[in-house]
C-alpha cells in the first residue's frame, strides 16, 4: 500500500536568516531532497535515472506558507506522488511542526526525460502506479503565470557553487534570484508567505549574467529570470508585513 514518506528534520542556525525563519534556498533544496530520497525508495530515484539515460525535470514548485519553519524546532517533512498522467506527475509536499500543525504545503510537477533525444517521455510502465496516493497537500493547478510590466531589473551572476552535480543551476538558486530582486528594504519589512515557481529552460552555468525583471504590487512580486538566449523561469512571490 502506497504511504507517505517522513523524515524529521532539525534547522540549523546557518539554514535560517537574521529572524531565525529558513531561508528560501534551504527551503526549496529540503524539499528536493525529500523527494530525490522518496523516489529513489520506490524505484524512479537516481539509480533508475542512470541505467536508463533519463531525468526527472520540474516544471513547477507551488509552495504556501503557514507558518515559516524556525530554527531548532523538530520539522516533519513530508512528501508522496500524487497524481499523474501520460506525461506528468505531481510531487506534493508538508511541513508539519514537532506537534503536528500545518506549516507549510506544496505541490509540483514533474517530466521524464530522454537525456538523449532531450524530449520528454511518457510514464506509461515508468511510474509505479501503486505509489500514487492521490490526495493532494495543496489542490491547485499546474497554470499559466501573469504577464507584467517590469518595474526594474536586477542582474544575478551564476557562481560555481549554484551549480549541482546535474551539471546546471540548482533549481533553489531561482528562489534566491527572485526573493533577493525586491531589494533589502522590502525584505526586510517583510517575509515570504508563499513562491510559486515556473522553469522552462535551464541555464548555461557559464553565462555572464541573469537577469531578473521586477514588480511589485503591494504584497505580491513578479519576477521573470531570462539571459541573452531564452526566458528561463517565471515567478511569483506572496508577502506579509513583518510583525
Amino acid at each position: 500500500m502506497a504511504e507517505k514518506y517522513t523524515e524529521i528534520r532539525k534547522l540549523q542556525a546557518y539554514q535560517c536568516d537574521r529572524y531565525g525563519n529558513v531561508r528560501p534556498l534551504i527551503l526549496m533544496n529540503e524539499l528536493q531532497s525529500m523527494a530525490d530520497t522518496h523516489a529513489e525508495k520506490i524505484g524512479v530515484g537516481r539509480t533508475f535515472l542512470l541505467a536508463n539515460n533519463l531525468a526527472w525535470v520540474v516544471t513547477h514548485y507551488l509552495v504556501d506558507i503557514i507558518e515559516l519553519p524556525h530554527e531548532n524546532e523538530d520539522l516533519q517533512f513530508i512528501t508522496w506522488p500524487s497524481i499523474a498522467d501520460t506525461l506528468r506527475t505531481a510531487r506534493d509536499f508538508e511541513v508539519r511542526g514537532s506537534d503536528g500543525r500545518l506549516m507549510v504545503r506544496a505541490t509540483s510537477q514533474w517530466v521524464l526525460i530522454d537525456m538523449e533525444r532531450r524530449r520528454p517521455i511518457s510514464l506509461d510502465g515508468k511510474l509505479p502506479t501503486e505509489s500514487l496516493l492521490g490526495v493532494r497537500a495543496w489542490d491547485r493547478t499546474f497554470d499559466k503565470f501573469p504577464t507584467f510590466d517590469a518595474d526594474k531589473t536586477h542582474i544575478m551572476k551564476c557562481r560555481f557553487d549554484d551549480i549541482d552535480v546535474n551539471q546546471h543551476i540548482n533549481n533553489a538558486v531561482y528562489a534566491v534570484w527572485a526573493t533577493e530582486s525586491v531589494g533589502y528594504t522590502y525584505r526586510n519589512e517583510h517575509k515570504l508567505c508563499g513562491i510559486e515557481l515556473n522553469y522552462k529552460k535551464e541555464i548555461n552555468p557559464e553565462v555572464p549574467e541573469v537577469h531578473v525583471d521586477v514588480k511589485i504590487d503591494g504584497d505580491t512580486s513578479y519576477h521573470k529570470i531570462y539571459t541573452d538566449a531564452a526566458e528561463h523561469a517565471v515567478v511569483v512571490c506572496r508577502w506579509a508585513n513583518r510583525e
